[in-house]
C-alpha cells in the first residue's frame, strides 16, 4: 500500500494512479467515506490522461485508526503531507461533502503553483450548523440525531443512511441500487467508530466563511436542489456568492450522492471544466 506518515505519527494511505507528467486532479471523500467512493471518476480521468491522487482520511478507510485530529485543521494538514510528499502542482483539487470542506480550507491556504482549480460538490461549506449568523442551517438536533444512531448500532445505522437519503432511493419511484448501498457500507465500516463519531462535529461546525472568501482559483459548485444530506439552500448557493470567482451548476432532482447516482454527468461537467 503506498502511505506517507504525518508529522504526529499517523500513517495516511492514498492511491496515485497515471503519468506523473500529467497533470494531477485530486479528490478528497466524504464522512464516513474513503477514496473508493472516487473509483468512478478516477477511472474517468485516467482514461482522459490524467494523474488521479485521492487519500483516506485519517481514521477512515486504510488509513491509520487513531483515536485524535479528527477535525478539519487536521484533515487538511494531513492531505497537505501528502501532496507535497507527492510534490503536486497545477492541481484540480474536487471535494464531496466534507471533502469539499477539506478542498475549501485547503486551497484557501495553499502555496502559490499547488492548485490550478477547485470544484464543490454537494459541500458542507459554508457551514451546515444553525447558529445566530447562520439562521437558514440545520439544528443542532440533526447531528445529535446522527451521533445518536451512529453510537447505538452504527452498522445499521450506515445502512438505512444509504439505502434513504444519501442517494435519493428514500424517493417515490427511485430504483435502490444494492451494490452502491453495499458499497457505501462497506466503506463506513472499514473505518474507525471515533473518527466518525468526532467527524460530525468536523463537518457541520465548521465555519468555512473566510476560507471561501480566500479562494483564488477558478471553482465550480456543483449541488442537486433534492439534496437531503447537505440541503442546497445553506451551502451550495452560499458558497457560490462567497468564492469571488466561481460557476454554480444546479442539479434538478439530483441527491446528495450524485456522483455516483449520476456518474455520467457529473463526470462530463467535471471534464469540461477542468479542460476550459
Amino acid at each position: 500500500m503506498s502511505t506517507i506518515t504525518t508529522k504526529d505519527g499517523v500513517e495516511i494511505f492514498y492511491k496515485d494512479w497515471g503519468p506523473k507528467s500529467a497533470q494531477p486532479i485530486v479528490f478528497h471523500h466524504g464522512w464516513p467515506l474513503s477514496s473508493d467512493d472516487w473509483d468512478t471518476q478516477m477511472l474517468f480521468f485516467l482514461a482522459n490522461g490524467y494523474r488521479v491522487i485521492a487519500h483516506d482520511r485519517r481514521g477512515h478507510g486504510r488509513s491509520a485508526q487513531v483515536g485524535e485530529g479528527h477535525d478539519m485543521d487536521t484533515y487538511v494538514a494531513d492531505a497537505t503531507a501528502v501532496f507535497e510528499a507527492l510534490d503536486l502542482r497545477n492541481a484540480v483539487h474536487i471535494g464531496h461533502s466534507t471533502g469539499g470542506g477539506e478542498v475549501a480550507r485547503y486551497v484557501a491556504r495553499a502555496a502559490k503553483g499547488r492548485v490550478a482549480k477547485a470544484v464543490l460538490i454537494s459541500a458542507v461549506p459554508p457551514i451546515m450548523l444553525q447558529t445566530p449568523a447562520n439562521p437558514g442551517g440545520l439544528p443542532m438536533s440533526v447531528f445529535d440525531d446522527i451521533r445518536a444512531g451512529l453510537a447505538a448500532n452504527r452498522a445499521q445505522y450506515f445502512r438505512e443512511f444509504a439505502q434513504g437519503p444519501f442517494y435519493g432511493f428514500n424517493r417515490p419511484g427511485v430504483k435502490t441500487i444494492e451494490g452502491v448501498v453495499d458499497n457505501w457500507w462497506r466503506q463506513g465500516m472499514i473505518g474507525s467508530a471515533t473518527a466518525h463519531y468526532e467527524g460530525i462535529k468536523a463537518f457541520s461546525e465548521t465555519d468555512f466563511n473566510d476560507d471561501l472568501k480566500a479562494i483564488d482559483v477558478p471553482t465550480l459548485v456543483l449541488h442537486g436542489d433534492d439534496d437531503q444530506v447537505v440541503p442546497i439552500a445553506d451551502a451550495g448557493l452560499l458558497t457560490a456568492q462567497r468564492v469571488k470567482n466561481a460557476t454554480l451548476k444546479v442539479y434538478p432532482g439530483y441527491p446528495h450522492g450524485m456522483c455516483t447516482t449520476h456518474a455520467d454527468v457529473i463526470n462530463a461537467d467535471l471534464l469540461a471544466f477542468v479542460r476550459a
